[in-house]
């Protein structure tokens, strides 16, 4: 039940940013005089509406989305009626267009601003003093958590009964001992763990010292034997090693609260690196098609795969179920800030391409005065529809390719 209310929940967030963003459009088209005509949420059959002055408002039967219908937006729109002709959009200064056209992406990025502020009050944000690279994690103290079992290969698969336990529990080791020495050999920090542990013999008996509570202690087990490329080398052969039966329990947090007014610096660096991670996804987007074509027809699905808002709500309900509310912020947070910059680009349909276009125009003609030629005018957009009609087709086909991916092998952050 709560699964299905975090769809819901999530759903439901994607449709009222989705609104907002199309609120952004209007209200700054009305505050700069020009005609809009219609604001819905939804698309197809409408389900009631109401005029206010000269603009129509309603809800329409499907929840994907909404529109505001602004008139006169290009020079070829025929929609603009006899005595509107100085309140088309298209006649109005290039800054003011801009401002419009922006205003939707703008109001994504105040809702992730907004959501990040209130985030970094409650749950907190990510730590920025948290390890996250391989050397970083090799430097953090051998704080051990236990491991059920040692799994005999690199398939990943929950531990079962007929599973010996691991060497690590079967000596008595706890979550939280700090491992201090292998075989005679002093540990300093996770690093030096994994390099002795890796001299060892799969089978061989390890003596292991470890601090508990501040009381030292020393204990022996028989290691187990897994498959692993060597440290030095992910990608290399996978060949039999010792094993432990451990992972790392990191002591920094990964989420820091914070007053009112340091939020505030929380939040800017935050949505800074934010923006560099959306900026490094959206490049490496074309390389991801191959491996979502590979999740679609059977194969393991990469967790850094792109996701659909179907994926998006499905996470957010797995968020819910698992009472882990800071993961559902955080993904709502990272969906509006990734919908406010792909907005953005300089690609028709989408409004980043009608700004590029508007600023094409005012270089044009700023150039072209400049070697005292006639003003070309405005650019005709008819001419661009093939372009667009390739982007339309690109950006269709991902998103079935996403969709799909999601509803036939769909990423999961509580695996079973």
């Amino acid at each position: 039940m709560s699964f299905a209310f975090g769809v819901v929940l999530f759903a439901l967030g994607i449709l009222v940013s989705v609104s907002l963003h199309e609120a952004g459009h209007m209200l700054t088209a009305k505050a700069f005089g020009m005609k809009v005509t219609r604001y819905f949420v939804g698309f197809g059959p409408t389900i009631f509406s109401f005029r206010r002055g000269e603009t129509e408002y309603g809800l329409k039967g499907i929840p994907l989305g909404g529109f505001c219908k602004i008139v006169g937006m290009t020079p070829q729109d025929d929609d603009v009626e006899p005595g509107d002709e100085k309140r088309a959009m298209w006649r109005y200064p290039v800054w003011k267009r801009t401002i419009v056209m922006s205003a939707g992406s703008v109001t994504h990025f105040g809702l992730a601003i907004f959501a990040a502020w209130l985030a970094a009050m409650t749950f907190g944000l990510p730590n920025p003093d948290r390890p996250t690279t391989e050397a970083q994690i090799r430097a953090e103290p051998a704080v051990i958590a236990l491991q059920d079992c040692v799994l005999p290969d690199t398939t990943y698969r929950e531990c079962t009964p007929s599973d010996a336990a691991s060497p690590a529990a079967a000596a008595g080791l706890r979550d939280g001992d700090r491992i201090t020495s292998f075989n005679g050999t002093p540990i300093t920090n996770y690093g030096d763990l994994l390099t002795v542990l890796r001299t060892a013999s799969p089978g061989a008996t390890a003596t292991i010292g470890y601090e508990r509570d501040g009381q030292t202690g020393t204990v022996e087990t028989v290691l187990g034997t897994t498959k692993r490329p060597p440290i030095d080398n992910p990608d290399g052969p996978v060949t039999d090693v010792p094993a432990l039966g451990i992972g790392l329990i990191i002591s920094t947090p990964g989420l820091v609260t914070y007053g009112p007014v340091e939020a505030v610096g929380a939040t800017s660096s935050f949505i800074g690196d934010m923006a560099v991670a959306t900026a490094q996804a959206l490049q490496r987007l074309p390389e991801k098609i191959p491996a979502l074509w590979t999740a679609i027809t059977g194969g393991e699905r990469d967790i850094d795969t792109p996701i659909s808002v179907v994926g998006a709500s499905v996470l957010g309900g797995e968020a819910v179920a698992n009472n882990a509310w800071e993961i559902f912020v955080m993904l709502f947070i990272s969906l509006n800030f990734f919908i406010g910059v792909f907005n953005l680009l300089p690609l028709l349909p989408l409004d980043g391409g009608h700004i590029a276009i508007a600023w094409f125009e005012r270089a044009r003609s700023w150039v072209y005065a400049r070697l005292r030629k006639p003003d070309p005018g405005r650019v005709d957009y008819f001419k661009l529809m093939p372009f667009t009609y390739v982007v339309i087709l690109i950006g269709g086909v991902f998103t079935l390719l996403t969709i799909t991916a999601d509803v036939v092998n769909p990423i999961s952050l509580f695996p079973k």
